[in-house]
């Protein structure tokens, strides 16, 4: 089993693991498939809201062999809303790269990317990547990450780590951060299997396999990837399902799959350390043990730290229902929620006396995400404002707190700290390097709320903004609440281009002419605090009267699309998002007020 590695790379979000990652597979002469012929495209970011937002979502699992040695590489996701991927991905892994920026260096998820390796005792590569970067602050990102180490409660071995410099998008590496002298990748690879042990396993024992991860093939049913802990398995064999109750049950396997590059391949057997996917077993789940039938012993359960977010999601009740999606009934929407939190294990589903469903995540990307696969789906519902979980402990209201990093032109920070200290937001360190200001603030995670999309406006989009959860703690500022009231349609009917001109100066509009509403939708966003009623439907009368300069002097501005997450972020307690395949609406949940 010395001929083995299991290795995960972690990182802050858009840190170039996914990049580097394909460095690794094009440079090992991995077989990759003929869908990857683009030297430009991202291997490992196959799926659509994956290339759209240029992050990953779900991790990865691909496999090459360097000089005789099988590598295991498991790619994570960055942002902070994937962890739950995250920290299950990490028990198959042996030892971990971490990427860190050779600009920005350790970033909020950092540390909790790191602090779940350290809980797990890997061994860590640091590899400063981006390198090519004309910005890079190599010396002092090295001593922040050496810094953070520390902080983290890192023993003096771990703590005095091997650093490796790449640039992914070049696919070089190399033991300084010099670009011009580095060649290839392969000084990353002889790091990998010169401190990465191999597994520490023993093939003697009952057969142990840990399950990660779960997708559904259309003809193999439920595919369940893990890690073989002990023993062997062979194709076909018998094996015993240990569920999360502890209820075991005997199967036969159906297939028995390993990872050759980014392909399951069949093989006849595997041996303990070893990455598979197995079929065969309909009701197994994340955190779950397969183990041997005439001595089955389970592995502990899978621990994810708890969601701190909750939506409630519905059936479509407005006047559109029905019209736009192809599962909208409250049976299609409970199921395809149940079954995308068999899945993903930071995702939870429980019925609501209401009738809806409530499901918490870890925060607003992960259940705007959610919303999004579900409606490219063909599904549609409505959805509420998100709120926090609070905690109620020793008779104190405790409330989820993030940590967010901000980095902003320095002409434009002013406006920023204004707007964070609004909303209490409490400034942990401040610093300034050419002409850019780095700030780092602990927030309450219910004041955070609908920041990001106001952020974009203060940095005029020049300003990159990042959190992640910190703790629970007592609240004692109340909640931010929205300062805008809405602009809310007063008939059913087609916007008018002339209603519209003259709605525009009430606020900003979120429609524009030639669109189907109904009353009681939010058509726009009030100046001022309240609510109002306007007529977008209204035609200009006709008259037998023309002046020759008439209408050229009015100027219809073009209303801001709202997108999904503009949207939840926008919705206070009064108001729904509607969510179909083909359009995102705003609405009241009263439409008759």
């Amino acid at each position: 089993m010395n001929n083995i590695r299991n290795v995960a790379i972690i990182a802050h979000v858009d840190h170039g693991k996914t990049t580097l990652v394909d460095a690794l597979l094009r440079q090992s002469n991995t077989r990759l498939g003929s869908r990857f012929t683009q030297d430009s495209e991202l291997i490992m970011d196959s799926n659509d809201l994956e290339k759209e937002r240029g992050i990953t979502i779900f991790s990865k699992n691909a496999s090459v062999n360097w000089n005789g040695t099988k590598i295991n590489i498991i790619d994570t996701p960055g942002h902070a809303d994937f962890g739950g991927e995250v920290e299950r991905v990490l028990k198959m892994a042996d030892g971990v790269l971490l990427l860190i920026d050779a600009k920005e260096g350790p970033m909020p998820q950092t540390r909790f990317v790191l602090k779940k390796a350290l809980e797990m005792k890997h061994k860590i590569i640091v590899v400063i990547s981006k390198v090519d970067k004309p910005d890079t602050r190599i010396d002092y990102v090295i001593n922040k990450t050496f810094d953070l180490f520390l902080e983290l409660g890192a023993d003096e071995e771990t703590a005095y780590f091997p650093t490796i410099y790449s640039s992914g998008k070049h696919g070089k590496a190399g033991l300084e951060p010099d670009l011009s002298k580095m060649d290839d990748i392969s000084p990353l690879f002889r790091a990998i299997l010169e401190y990465i042990p191999a597994p520490d396993i023993d093939i003697e024992k009952p057969l142990q396999v840990l399950i990660t991860s779960t997708i559904y093939d259309n003809f193999k049913g439920r595919i369940a990837t893990g890690r073989i802990y002990c023993g062997y398995l062979k194709a076909g064999q018998e094996v015993a399902h240990i569920n999360r109750e502890g209820i075991i049950k005997k199967f036969k396997l159906t297939s028995l799959m390993g990872f050759e590059g980014l392909d399951r391949v069949e093989i006849l057997e595997a041996t303990a350390g070893d990455i598979i996917a197995l079929s065969g077993i309909p009701d197994v789940t994340i955190g779950e043990t397969i183990a041997d039938p005439t001595n089955p012993k389970p592995l502990p359960v899978l621990d994810i730290e708890n969601s701190t977010v909750r939506i409630n999601f519905g059936v479509n009740t407005s006047p559109f229902a029905g019209q736009e999606g192809e599962f909208k009934t409250a049976r299609q929407i409970k199921e395809r929620l149940y079954k995308a939190a068999e899945t993903d294990v930071a995702l939870k589903v429980e019925d609501d006396a209401s009738g809806d469903l409530i499901v918490t995540g870890r925060g607003e990307l992960h259940l705007a995400i959610l919303i999004e696969r579900l409606r490219r789906e063909g599904y549609e519902f409505q959805v509420g404002k998100p709120q926090v979980i609070e905690k109620l402990q020793n008779g104190k209201t405790l409330t989820p707190f993030e940590k967010v990093a901000i980095e902003v032109p320095e002409e434009l920070s002013g406006t920023v700290m204004q707007n964070m200290g609004l909303r209490h937001a409490e400034l942990l360190d401040m610093n300034t390097e050419n002409n850019i200001v780095y700030l780092f603030f602990l927030i309450a995670t219910k004041e955070f709320f609908g920041y990001r999309s106001q952020f974009i406006t203060d940095t005029k989009g020049l300003g990159i903004i990042s959190s992640s959860y910190h703790e629970y703690r007592e609240d004692l500022d109340g909640k931010f609440e929205r300062a805008q009231g809405s602009l809310v349609a007063h008939q059913r009917g087609i916007t008018k281009l002339y209603a519209l001109v003259g709605a525009q100066n009430r606020g900003t509009l979120f429609v524009g002419p030639g669109m189907s509403v109904y009353k009681g939708q939010v058509i726009g966003s009030n100046s001022r605090g309240d609510d109002i009623s306007i007529n977008v439907c209204k035609e200009k009368q006709q008259t037998n009267h023309r002046s020759s300069g008439e209408g050229t002097s009015k100027h219809f501005d073009t209303p801001k699309i709202m997108s999904l997450e503009n949207a939840i972020e926008y919705i206070d307690e009064s108001e729904l998002v509607e969510v179909t395949p083909k359009n995102i609406r705003i609405r009241k949940m009263n439409l008759s007020n």
